[in-house]
């Protein structure tokens, strides 16, 4: 399949660079495409593209910027890093709609309301970018995605670039992201605990389909309504399926569990996942280009300085197990104050409340003075 759309791909570029300057008829209508949301990670926040309708030319083609390949040769961490090159190309916009109601994903369209030489300009620009040394780009999460490439290129044509963000509030880039994993627990805090203080400033750019979407409804060009016709081409009709071990009350019971059990090796587990965790975020806060990446407080939560105590737990270092619990909890206490009004502070409560429990009883079971009231040994063999 994937050799099926790089074959595509090279032909509709090859032909679009010769028909780079094709002329256009006036029956040309140029629509942004905005398709709804699904439930895998890469589908949470919908997409966008850009239609091409000539019906005197036959012509009725789709742009789309949101094309990459998971064949790519290590991608995981090429996505991770942040040099995953995704890439543009156009095909019958047929096909296009075909594939997204097939995934029972909403698609919806807005007409734009340009003039001849707009469209054309806009139809030229759209064929220079399939040209191999445009197509290609770097993706970036609120920088540079499917959306983002849409109004760029819209706005290189247009005279003062009108496509902007109009519905700015106080709301920061994680509150708009908050409801897209709405029904998806684990997504929703994985997403939350990786993001840094980028996604906490005030969202103040188009990043997201359905956001352009409602934008494009308020935006004016020339004295006009930019959007001169809205059309539902396809509803869906989606239920979110709803799971007990994908939500909130299957993190609270492993949790319990842990506080419950309260063993050495136990112990030794939860402090070994979140300290493991908070080492990889720390390594990506460095490695990585996603900006949404940087200063990641979370790290106080998942703290990579766990992996000390697990070692001094390992080695029954009663001494240092007390020193370090105590950093611990006191990295957990500014965490919780940084996170006072934060809208995800909800969902990490639970490992908070877990993580204090378990650090504030392995702080007093190492202190020497109640050692020495209690008996001493039988402490060292619960740490």
């Amino acid at each position: 399949m994937t050799k099926k759309i790089l074959f595509l791909f090279c032909f509709i570029q090859f032909s679009m660079g010769y028909c780079q300057q094709f002329p256009i008829s006036e029956n040309t209508r140029i629509s942004i495409i905005t398709v709804g949301l699904a439930d895998e990670v890469h589908s949470l926040y919908g997409h966008t593209a850009l239609r091409i309708q000539d019906s005197k030319l036959n012509i009725d083609l789709v742009y789309n910027y949101g094309m990459f390949d998971f064949a790519t040769e290590n991608f995981v961490a090429k996505f991770t890093k942040g040099d995953l090159q995704y890439y543009a190309t156009s095909y019958p916009y047929i096909d296009f709609e075909y594939s997204y109601r097939e995934d029972n994903r909403s698609i919806y369209e807005q007409v734009l309301d340009l003039s001849l030489i707009e469209k054309q300009n806009l139809f030229n620009k759209l064929n220079t970018s399939l040209l191999p040394e445009n197509t290609f780009y770097t993706y970036k999460f609120i920088d540079r995605n499917c959306t983002t490439k849409v109004v760029d290129i819209v706005n290189e044509v247009l005279d003062n670039k009108p496509v902007v963000k109009k519905n700015i509030n106080s709301s920061t880039y994680r509150e708009v992201l908050y409801p897209y994993a709405e029904n998806h627990f684990y997504n929703e805090l994985g997403i939350n605990l990786i993001f840094g203080q980028k996604v906490d400033k005030q969202a103040t750019t188009i990043f997201l389909p359905l956001d352009l979407y409602n934008n494009l409804k308020i935006i004016s060009y020339k004295s006009k309504p930019l959007v001169s016709e809205t059309n539902t081409i396809f509803e869906a009709d989606r239920t979110t399926p709803t799971s007990y071990l994908d939500s909130i009350y299957s993190l609270i019971a492993v949790l319990l569990l842990f506080v419950i059990l309260n063993q050495k090796a136990t112990n030794i587990i939860y402090f070994s996942v979140l300290g493991i965790i908070g080492l990889l975020f720390s390594f990506m806060s460095i490695y990585s280009f996603h900006k949404e990446l940087y200063w990641n407080y979370n790290i106080l939560l998942l703290n990579p300085l766990f992996l000390f105590l697990v070692f001094f737990m390992i080695k029954n270092n009663t001494k240092w197990i007390k020193k370090v619990s105590l950093i611990g909890l006191l990295f957990l206490g500014t965490y919780c104050f940084y996170m006072i009004g934060k809208i995800h502070f909800p969902i990490v409560l639970p490992i908070v409340m877990a993580t204090f429990i378990l650090l504030l009883r392995l702080f007093f079971k190492s202190n020497p003075s109640l050692k020495e009231s209690t008996g001493g040994s039988n402490l060292k063999s619960q740490v």
